[in-house]
């Protein structure tokens, strides 16, 4: 299975942003310096993320973007599943394309559904905080290290 890049530069968006200390906002320059994502389409995640209420955005000088809700709150599986428009993994799972001969029959689309659900099941498990607390190394990693220690 393979997420799109827009559930996976949303995910860095969030982990990116959570690790801003409190007061602290982020902006799409920064993220898409770090990340080397485009600013426009990192503009069309941030609205989208915005509207879905994991953050919140303030306009002008001062401006920039922080999260909406403690990092606790926010699901990761949910925000995949927010993020991700279908998850057809094949033909068969969608009603209205689905023209496999054995479709009805098939054991593989149920095998694949299960397996759909245990990937699902595994990333509700854990909340955006859970993908930050190697919060340091992720820093370094970024260019940033040095910058926590002011």
């Amino acid at each position: 299975m393979n997420l799109k890049k827009y559930t996976d530069y949303a995910l860095r968006v969030l982990i990116f942003t959570a690790m801003k200390k409190e007061g602290e906002r982020a902006n799409i320059k920064e993220i898409s310096y770090i990340y080397k994502i485009s600013t426009h389409h990192l503009g069309k995640i941030v609205f989208e993320l915005n509207k879905l209420g994991y953050l919140e955005t303030i306009r002008g000088r001062n401006g920039g973007i922080c999260l909406a809700k403690p990092a606790e709150d926010i699901n990761v599986g949910t925000v995949v599943r927010e993020m991700e428009n279908d998850f057809v993994l094949l033909e068969c799972f969608d009603q209205g394309a689905n023209h496999c001969v054995i479709s009805p029959a098939c054991k593989l689309k149920h095998a694949l559904n299960a397996a759909l659900r245990a990937f699902l099941d595994v990333l509700d498990q854990y909340t955006l905080a859970d993908l930050v607390v190697n919060e340091a190394e992720l820093l370094e990693l970024m260019g940033l290290g040095n910058e926590t220690d002011t």
